[in-house]
């Protein structure tokens, strides 16, 4: 398996490509960006992941369908806010290209493949109302929910510190702490550098 980090958009979010025998999936394109039509180039690309709808981690979900083809899957719970993206994104004094519809809705249970790599999908939510992340391989493709040192703010509509600590402690913890964490935003991370260093997480 092999995975590939591109940092887009002005809110410098991370959105990865990972490829694994022949296939691949992109997650969180925030930009549809010409970088990541050429690492596909030769690979079948099945999925584009949406962790969750803020505009920096889906608004490139059209320009990357174009190139792709591939299905949009996203929590059904986070539908208002793609549907919203293009407002959404006037909050911001940006303007982004509306999303299609997502192909499928995916939760907690479900299983994304990439060639013979497997991720389950599990439901956390605290930093938007549906935020999920991919589990698999001695990893996770965490979006907005772990940083290195940090976590996903929960001041944007639908967030809840509490929902976000509450995620963290009962599906993050109990990962291995090797367990490496592909964060939306900054380094990759490990469960264990976080569970012992990181300041917003002290004894949840």
């Amino acid at each position: 398996m092999d995975i590939q980090t591109f940092t887009l958009t002005p809110f410098v979010t991370n959105c990865y490509v990972v490829r694994d025998g022949g296939e691949a999936i992109i997650i969180d394109p925030g930009e549809a960006v010409p970088e990541l039509e050429k690492a596909v180039e030769g690979y079948n690309v099945t999925t584009i992941v949406n962790t969750h709808c803020h505009i920096d981690h889906c608004a490139g979900n059209a320009g990357v369908k174009a190139f792709t083809g591939a299905d949009l899957i996203l929590p059904e719970g986070e539908l208002p806010l793609l549907e919203n993206m293009p407002s959404q994104a006037r909050m911001f004094g940006v303007e982004v290209e509306a999303s299609p519809p997502p192909d499928r809705f995916i939760k907690e249970g479900d299983e994304v493949t990439v060639g013979e790599a497997k991720f389950d999908v599990y439901d956390t939510p605290g930093h938007s109302p549906a935020h999920v992340v991919l589990v698999g391989d001695g990893l996770v493709f965490g979006g907005d929910v772990l940083f290195q040192g940090s976590i996903g703010r929960t001041d944007l509509p639908g967030g809840s510190m509490e929902t976000l600590l509450e995620s963290i402690r009962t599906k993050l913890w109990p990962l291995p702490d090797d367990t490496v964490v592909f964060s939306g935003h900054g380094p990759p991370t490990t469960i264990g550098q976080e569970k012992q260093t990181n300041p917003f997480l002290v004894g949840i």
